[in-house]
């Protein structure tokens, strides 16, 4: 009893305005990622030799570098060459520059799928490349890509709770300050995992139904 009145009465408020800072900061880093992925994803299949070394070269290392430690860059050492960001958008640039290396993988995947025949037929009937890419092999290969993408979005909202490390004050740290004041970390983490674990739920819905309304007929 007297651990459903801390929860109710002390806990739940607090981590009810975390939980809104965590929302606020998924849905923003998931936006910028994916546009971000798109955009080097065509790069590495379609760009010219420098565009594609330099898109690779990105995969290649928001890939390759720990999330944690590319917080820590932005954050930590970016203000001693006189470039500062807040915690929040400190966060919101490492997430979404990290996720987008991923994205662009997938995405990647999905348009090197598609038949080169379709790229072919397009120029002969004389539509630019630049037009083919847009209108005919990029809505395919997003569709294709949206069952990797969405366990990459949904592992995005796991890995915002490494916003803590930057000192932004979102679910995980709002639940580290009330415990390191009631040391009752027991009852704070059970509910904070049930916490993600909805959230993690409700996101997977809104996918599935996301890709159950883009599926191509006949195809999948």
């Amino acid at each position: 009893m007297e651990n459903l009145t801390f929860i109710r009465n002390i806990l739940l408020l607090p981590l009810f305005e975390g939980t809104l800072v965590t929302i606020k900061l998924s849905v923003l880093s998931i936006f910028i990622g994916y546009i971000l992925g798109v955009l080097i994803a065509i790069g590495r299949t379609y760009g010219n030799k420098f565009v594609n070394l330099l898109c690779e070269g990105y995969a290649f290392f928001f890939r390759g570098v720990p999330l944690l430690v590319q917080l820590l860059i932005i954050f930590f050492g970016l203000p001693s060459i006189g470039i500062f960001f807040s915690p929040f958008t400190s966060a919101v640039i490492g997430f979404s520059i990290c996720t987008a290396a991923y994205h662009s993988e997938y995405i990647r995947g999905g348009i090197i799928s598609i038949k080169s025949g379709q790229m072919m037929a397009a120029e002969a009937l004389g539509m630019r490349r630049s037009t083919a890419i847009l209108c005919i092999i990029m809505p395919q290969a997003l569709r294709k890509s949206l069952p990797s993408c969405s366990n990459e979005i949904i592992s995005l909202v796991k890995y915002s709770s490494l916003a803590f490390m930057v000192t932004c004050i979102e679910l995980t740290a709002t639940a580290k300050i009330i415990g390191a004041r009631s040391f009752r970390y027991t009852e704070i983490f059970i509910t904070v995992g049930v916490i993600y674990l909805i959230l993690t739920f409700i996101v997977d819905r809104i996918l599935r139904m996301v890709e159950k309304k883009l599926k191509i007929p006949g195809i999948e």
